[in-house]
């Protein structure tokens, strides 16, 4: 389930405490105190057995009793009752609960879920703080202060989190629309509330504290979603192996590796911060509007001192100040006193009244070079900071296109200042290392949206028959009973897919090695090739520049009583051979896949070569990976730096680097009986990659190639050619992210009134901003089926938004105006509902305007229904 329900836990009419009591210092008084005290305006029914009043209102003996039935209810008894009361109220039709008790067994909580799934009743917890809701009046928590009204919720399986971040938030005046500790997360969990906060129009920012995520899937479909509407804030815990221990027995479940959540956030276009006092700035900076036009800096300030600080703190978050062009160093001479810094930071000296301040902003924004600008000030005796406070809201005023932040150092002569920035939205922090780190994390944050909003060009298609035959090799090892693919297949399986690899011939013998190097080119590698040996160098299965074929004959017989000693279980089935590859220029990389328990197969890159462990230098990424995502991951890394050349060391070849890891995004999707590869090492220079070393382990799977995916790949399979009976013909296929040119061409060959009736409204032209939004979607719980001309242009869009819930779905379509009323439009609605019933969809829906007649009357032709619904017409087809 997802947002089913949950209305009734955000927003209830009416409540009830199930375990209310009167006892000082028991859970349910806590509880009841908070209820009673909260501003709710519904029925609050408290239910005791042996009470008649509860802190003086009435209470009730059962649920059985309750005068009414509720919307929510909040179970604070002990653990083996609350199985038969969620039965209870869910025979009542209450569709929500908050399980505050903890010590649930397995078979408690199965019956609990038993009792609340068929009535469709939403669970909170168990082992819960509650939930609180300042905007509908709902403490419904045992939280020792209540929390004000703001715009920002805050999601946490933390409860002690939770109070920590209350009692620290109302010291600052930081309200907040929704507050919900999830606990065990037994039913619902982060993704369900992302989906609702979403659409809340009282959210301005999520705010989630989070030890391990749930059902990858709709975690990430979600979390893509909120995070295209609003700011997505993430703190995660357990970064260190103590600690994701810590949390994996805290929260009762396996917290995944920490690198693998910090890709998922990424790809989710969430921010990820590292402490919780960052998850308010971090909040307040984003939700002021303010977006840095790049990523250099630059600094306005009074104080030498704290250039240099905010500098140092920008150089470790690997940044860089913007360079200050000849122009606009010739309008600071002429505006500043002659002992200026004449560099960034801009020091316009201790004794700087406003007119400095406006005179270094206007020059700036003048220049229209900086990405955005941190203005500081520490207060003197001979200027006031005041003063300048506002003459820096003046600049601002004028300027409103220069991205700034404010730092105004002390305490009681700068609180006054700090408000005015507050009052002005503009960010503003007590220290230049504060102030240094929101712009950081205004960077990333928009790193992250723009990976979003990718629009590369689509992968190149690989060959069905190359495809075919890696799958046929893959199964061929399973019928043998081998999860191993020996080095020689692993490699061929990657040649395959396009990644080049070295030339590798396979020998039984050291008499047939020595004879298969008389035609290659030495010096030779040679390496033993056995289907039980993983890592080849730690048996001494590996011989590197071997001179000739001497050399070769006598290393594999060397070779051969090694390996007998450290392995003498395992079966030698002969000898790879191949030429030393002399590529003195190149890096030693490492290319890899493994599976991940919480988010499924991962990708990882970095530094390779031996010492790859002890370096770990890595990041890793979630399949599908495109040109523009691995990229990305390739700059993380530190080899990056080497990557880009140096001295006498040409760059290397990236494209190529970054081909090769989508190569082995598209082998993990395509294959999902893949459980592990390693490429070590995969040698990268001016002249591009090749794989020396290969190694993939495989598993029989019965699961569909992408079901395993935190992330739904490109549906290839909607891919087909038609025909229209005049003759007409048209590619249909899911859209694309490098649809967004055609996207924006359809949209201006499309006559204006057309696209009235699309988009229920004037459109003039379709943006680059929103064609990437209509183009980059999530293949799980959205899909466009696009007709493309033989030239790549679109002659139409069917598009379909599924609910959470998978049994509603929302439709749209348009036909660019030339192809119109040749049954385009009918062929596109029809295999979009097809394509719905696949996915289990039992009702599809969309509003047409009345005048859109030639829509009404195709949607009655296919079936649907129609009726008014206030703005338009409600047509609905019933695919069940």
């Amino acid at each position: 389930m997802s947002t089913r329900n949950l209305d009734a836990l955000l927003a209830p009419k009416a409540i009830a405490l199930i375990g209310a009591s009167n006892r000082e210092g028991a859970v349910g008084a806590v509880i009841a105190r908070n209820l009673l005290r909260g501003g709710f305006g519904g029925a609050l029914m408290m239910v005791n057995p042996r009470e008649t009043k509860i802190d003086g209102a009435l209470a009730y003996k059962s649920v059985d009793d309750l005068p009414q039935t509720p919307d929510l209810a909040v179970i604070a008894t002990p653990a083996p009752t609350v199985p038969g009361l969620i039965e209870q109220l869910g025979a009542r039709g209450c569709r929500a609960a908050i399980v505050i008790s903890a010590g649930l067994n397995h078979d408690e909580r199965e019956a609990m879920f038993a009792a609340a799934r068929p009535r469709l009743m939403r669970i909170v917890g168990p082992n819960c703080l509650g939930l609180l809701s300042p905007r509908n009046g709902v403490n419904a928590s045992f939280s020792h202060l209540a929390p004000l009204k703001g715009d920002i919720a805050f999601l946490t399986q933390s409860g002690a989190i939770a109070t920590s971040i209350i009692d620290w938030a109302n010291g600052r005046g930081i309200g907040f629309s929704h507050i919900v500790s999830l606990g065990d997360m037994s039913d619902v969990d982060f993704g369900d509330l992302l989906d609702y906060l979403a659409l809340d129009a009282s959210t301005r920012a999520i705010l989630l504290y989070i030890e391990n995520a749930t059902h990858a899937r709709k975690f990430m479909s979600a979390a893509r979603i909120a995070a295209r509407a609003k700011p997505v804030i993430v703190v995660k815990s357990g970064r260190g192996e103590a600690g994701a221990r810590a949390a994996a027995s805290h929260t009762g479940a396996l917290a995944g590796s920490d690198i693998v959540y910090e890709a998922a956030f990424r790809r989710a276009g969430m921010l990820r911060v590292k402490e919780l006092r960052e998850l308010f700035d971090a909040a307040e900076t984003l939700a002021s509007g303010m977006r840095p036009l790049g990523e250099r800096l630059s600094i306005v300030t009074n104080g030498g001192g704290l250039g240099v600080m905010a500098v140092d703190a920008l150089e470790e978050k690997g940044l860089k100040l913007a360079p200050l062009p000849e122009a606009l160093r010739v309008a600071l001479d002429a505006a500043l006193p002659a002992a200026w810094s004449h560099n960034n930071p801009i020091d316009i000296l201790g004794d700087a009244h406003g007119d400095r301040y406006a005179a270094a902003l206007d020059a700036l924004a003048k220049d229209g070079a900086e990405d955005a600008v941190l203005v500081m000030n520490c207060p003197t005796g001979v200027a006031d900071n005041i003063e300048a406070a506002a003459v820096v809201l003046q600049a601002h005023a004028r300027n409103p296109r220069l991205p700034m932040l404010a730092c105004w150092m002390g305490e009681a002569t700068a609180a006054k200042a700090r408000k005015h920035f507050a009052e002005a939205h503009i960010p503003s922090f007590d220290t230049p290392e504060e102030a240094v780190n929101a712009f950081v994390n205004l960077v990333e944050y928009a790193r992250n949206q723009a990976a979003l909003l990718e629009t590369p060009p689509a992968s190149p298609e690989r060959l069905g028959a190359a495809r075919e035959e890696a799958r046929a090799l893959i199964k061929q090892v399973l019928a043998e009973n081998r999860l191993l693919l020996t080095e020689f297949e692993a490699k061929r399986v990657l040649a395959l897919y396009g990644v080049p690899v070295v030339e590798t011939l396979i020998v039984k013998s050291p008499q047939e090695a020595a004879q298969a190097a008389a035609g290659l080119k030495p010096p030779f590698a040679l390496k033993i090739l056995s289907r039980e040996i993983t890592h080849k160098t730690d048996v001494g299965g590996v011989a590197l520049g071997l001179a000739d074929a001497d050399a070769v004959k006598d290393a594999a017989e060397r070779m051969l009583k090694t390996v007998a000693k450290a392995r003498p279980d395992a079966r030698i089935d002969g000898f790879t051979l191949q030429p030393m590859i002399r590529r003195p220029h190149a890096q030693e990389l490492i290319l890899g896949m493994s599976e991940d328990a919480t988010f499924g197969p991962i990708i990882l890159f970095g530094q390779g070569g031996i010492a790859a462990e002890v370096v770990a230098d890595r990041v890793v990424g979630l399949p599908p990976l495109n040109a523009p995502l691995a990229r990305g991951m390739i700059a993380r890394t530190r080899i990056a730096k080497l990557l880009g050349g140096y001295r006498d060391r040409p760059p290397a070849d990236l494209d190529a680097v970054a081909n090769a890891l989508v190569a082995i995004a598209d082998l993990v999707i395509d294959i999902p009986e893949i459980a592990e590869l390693d490429v070590n090492p995969l040698l990268a220079d001016e002249d591009g990659v090749i794989a020396l070393d290969a190694r993939i382990v495989v598993k029989a799977s019965s699961t569909a190639a992408d079901a395993r995916l935190a992330i739904r790949p490109y549906p290839k399979e909607l891919t087909a050619q038609v025909k229209l009976p005049d003759g007409a013909s048209f590619r249909i296929r899911a859209i694309e992210p490098s649809d967004a040119n055609a996207i924006m061409e359809m949209a201006r060959r499309t006559k204006p009134e057309h696209l009235r009736l699309r988009f229920h409204g004037t459109l003039r032209e379709v943006s680059r901003e929103h064609a990437a939004r209509l183009t980059q979607i999530d293949y799980d719980r959205e899909m466009a089926l696009v007709a493309a001309e033989a030239d790549g242009a679109l002659a139409g869009v069917a598009r379909l938004v599924i609910d959470p819930d998978f049994d509603v779905a929302e439709y749209a379509i348009i036909v660019r105006s030339d192809t119109q009323g040749h049954g385009l439009g009918r062929l596109l609605l029809s295999q979009l509902l097809d394509y719905a019933r696949q996915r289990g969809v039992e009702r599809v829906w969309g509003d047409v305007l009345p005048e859109n007649t030639q829509m009404l009357a195709l949607a009655r032709e296919l079936g649907a229904t129609s009726a008014p619904n206030g703005h338009g017409m409600r047509t609905e087809f019933s695919l069940r």
